[in-house]
């Protein structure tokens, strides 16, 4: 029998919604209404444990500070590896304490292998959410807003960096700290990025599909969305950010959630 327990997700109905901020970033435009099928999407960020779960039974690489990223130019390799330590794992354990908080330090690859393997001990088709399908989510029901509860940006309703000078001094906070958004929803807004399954193209809105929409086929870069503990701008923490990174990527400040189809 398929063991579902781990499962807490949220019903996101089907239904459309307008995509994309007018006052934004040129690859938010245009706003654009898509239509995104039924489907269910976790309440909340994947956690060190559950992905601990994950390596021990499979055997899969644990969370550690490899290879930098491309994105790390030479002048922030050293305080990027500082940062990151506090997240490495020692063998297939999390950070003491941190169990709670979400799983960082994962690559688009390692979340899809977590998808994968999630889907094979329940019985359903668990993979990552697409762009659509995050945004419309992160909106919680609310049209046209900035961030999942409403257009002020309010420090009781997300984990963001209020001060630059402070990066050194805070990081993740347990998962579900903060309140959720109108789909019941925990961390759509800060935290950590989340990754979605689309590749990114700055066009896609003007030339993409109005029905659930998947994405371009291929590209250089991928999407995560939903901002971070780490951001002192603001602007990342909007529902209609998108945030490009090359594909290799893996930081303190990201992880991702799981989702799958009505069936």
């Amino acid at each position: 029998m398929k063991d579902e327990s781990r499962l807490q997700m949220a019903r996101i109905p089907a239904g459309e919604f307008l995509m994309g901020s007018d006052d934004a970033d040129k690859d938010e435009r245009p706003v654009h209404p898509v239509y995104v099928d039924e489907f269910y999407l976790a309440s909340k960020p994947v956690t060190n444990a559950e992905y601990a779960r994950f390596v021990r039974e499979t055997g899969y690489r644990p969370v550690a500070v490899r290879d930098l990223p491309t994105l790390v130019a030479p002048e922030f390799r050293e305080p990027f590896r500082e940062l990151a330590a506090r997240y490495s794992w020692k063998d297939d354990e999390p950070p003491k304490g941190l169990e709670k908080h979400p799983v960082t330090l994962v690559q688009f690859v390692d979340a899809l292998e977590y998808c994968h393997w999630l889907a094979s001990s329940t019985d359903k088709p668990i993979r990552l959410p697409t762009e659509a399908e995050w945004e419309k989510a992160a909106r919680g029901g609310l049209e046209g807003r900035r961030y999942p509860w409403g257009d002020d940006i309010e420090p009781s309703r997300a984990n963001f960096l209020p001060d630059a000078s402070l990066k050194f001094k805070r990081g993740t906070q347990p998962v579900a700290s903060y309140p959720c958004n109108g789909y019941d929803l925990y961390d759509m807004s800060g935290n950590v990025w989340q990754w979605v399954s689309d590749w990114y193209d700055p066009d896609y809105y003007a030339n993409g599909e109005r029905r659930n929409p998947q994405g371009p086929p291929s590209g250089r870069f991928r999407c995560v969305r939903g901002g971070s503990w780490v951001n002192d701008d603001v602007a990342f923490l909007r529902c209609g950010h998108r945030h490009e990174v090359p594909a290799d990527t893996y930081a303190y400040s990201i992880g991702f959630r799981i989702a799958y189809s009505s069936v």
